[in-house]
């Protein structure tokens, strides 16, 4: 952001004349680099896992679940707790499973089962070259680990929730449509989602989400680009956004984490769609930016998420 504040700076100087000079020449290409980046931010440079469980002293067995569409499957670190309480873990976008190894060691400790699983595209798990129906993807590989974990026989019976980080609890309460075939016992979100989609994809762009070259910043054609790309992205995702109040939407508790100085999904978007659900908590965490509430406020954090898990997960 203090980028952002920058430019604008020298938007009033003569660096600010040629600044507009090279958007006005770039305004050409701005709609196709917006197209462009619409399909990179679902399928997205890989990073490699930067943390294994074992370093933070969790026992884990690595998995791979088949999910439609993905070659090689999904893939996922098991560690194993309470086999009749499960927590499976997602992670935000152009992230890893090892991203949300500080929660899983925290839910670990409190006893409970955690699958951490990459999302297609990401960490270890397989390709999808799809550009379309996005929401129903990245939703249906949430929905092939926990229907892995029901199918085996040490957690038949257990009572499972799903944990969700950024763009990726867009999948996490997406997923309640397909309920009767997929149920879960409650939904924990980390900084999202919201009740609008596109102004997200504008924000994750303002954020520096993604590379962007200095004429495509700012002028004509960051303008340009900034509509294009939203609207490709959303158009990509192909949701019924937000989903309609009905079914296990008003029956499955759901906890929202949103933080106060959040930039890309603002903790107001998150209320605007939790108001929406009977059984919804909302818990904003002051001074918080975007996935950095178990930094900000570890303590708060904690207690929060295991006490909303020992209320809904309580056999």
């Amino acid at each position: 952001m203090a980028t952002d504040r920058t430019e604008r700076s020298a938007g009033s100087s003569g660096g600010g004349l040629l600044g507009s000079a090279a958007s006005a020449l770039a305004l050409p290409v701005a709609p196709l680099y917006g197209a462009f980046l619409s399909y990179l931010v679902f399928h997205p440079p890989r990073k490699p896992h930067h943390k294994k469980p074992a370093d933070l002293g969790l026992t884990s067995t690595d998995v791979v679940v088949p999910a439609a569409g993905t070659g090689r499957g999904i893939h996922v670190w098991l560690c194993p707790g309470d086999p009749d309480r499960v927590v499976v873990m997602g992670h935000g976008l152009g992230l890893s499973k090892s991203a949300s190894l500080a929660q899983a060691k925290m839910l670990n400790e409190a006893g409970y089962t955690v699958a951490l699983f990459d999302h297609r595209n990401h960490g270890k798990s397989g390709t999808d070259r799809a550009g379309w129906n996005m929401s129903g993807r990245y939703t249906d590989d949430i929905i092939a680990v926990v229907r892995h974990i029901r199918s085996t026989p040490e957690h038949a019976e257990a009572r499972v929730a799903v944990y969700g980080f950024s763009l990726s609890t867009f999948g996490s309460l997406y997923m309640l449509r397909k309920a009767e075939d997929c149920p879960v016992d409650a939904v924990v979100f980390d900084s999202g989602p919201a009740a609008e989609l596109r102004p997200l994809f504008r924000n994750f762009i303002a954020a520096s989400g993604l590379p962007l070259p200095g004429a495509l910043r700012r002028g004509v054609s960051g303008a340009a680009l900034r509509q294009v790309f939203s609207s490709v992205a959303t158009a990509m995702l192909r949701a019924d956004w937000p989903p309609k109040a009905a079914g296990a939407y008003q029956t499955t508790p759901l906890l929202f984490l949103a933080g106060e100085e959040d930039a890309i999904i603002p903790a107001e978007g998150v209320r605007a769609l939790a108001e929406r659900f009977p059984l919804a908590e909302v818990h904003t965490l002051p001074g918080t930016q975007h996935l950095q509430g178990v930094k900000t406020h570890p303590e708060r954090y904690a207690e929060t998420v295991l006490e909303f898990l020992g209320r809904t997960l309580k056999s």
